[in-house]
């Protein structure tokens, strides 16, 4: 699962409705509640997309194939102190927690942590799912092409571009 720029509002916002509909908090100010979360997950947003880049110049500098960025990534991604891949979502749910707990526009929490992460983990799976309905939709449109090739690489990246802007992801 991967968190895109253009979701982060819509989650900030649904997990704030959430929320205060289930009785779990308690706030003044709605609005910066979900500024708060907002900006969790936009650093997280930010953090990743540095750790790309910082794969990505490892790999340049030693000359290394394509197929090790994952791995490069892995390792970027845990010098920067962030998870990614399968535990993106369970490191951005924690992260949350922890900030409706600290913050000063979150007057009272009344649920359990594990509660807390189970109303919002449904919201997050929701808007973060987008990444397999995109890969989804690039392989159908790239069928006449054969995987692994350097055609395929080329055109998979123009396709996930146009439809990311598209879709505004």
């Amino acid at each position: 699962m991967r968190l895109y720029s253009g979701k982060v509002g819509a989650i900030a916002s649904d997990s704030v409705k959430e929320l205060l509909a289930a009785g779990q908090i308690e706030c003044e100010s709605p609005r910066e509640v979900e500024k708060d979360i907002a900006a969790v997950l936009s650093n997280y947003v930010k953090l990743e997309q540095e750790v790309l880049e910082q794969a990505r110049d490892w790999q340049q500098r030693r000359n290394l194939p394509p197929s090790e960025l994952p791995r490069l990534r892995r390792a970027a991604a845990e010098q920067k102190g962030i998870k990614i891949g399968e535990d993106t979502l369970d490191f951005l749910l924690d992260q949350v927690v922890e900030m409706l707990l600290h913050s000063g526009n979150v007057d009272e929490v009344f649920a359990e942590d594990h509660e807390l992460r189970r109303t919002m983990g449904k919201i997050f799976k929701k808007h973060m799912a987008a990444d397999e309905e995109l890969e989804q939709e690039i392989r159908s449109k790239l069928k006449h092409v054969q995987e692994g090739t350097s055609t395929w690489e080329v055109e998979y990246q123009r396709m996930k571009e146009e439809i990311r802007r598209r879709k505004g992801l």
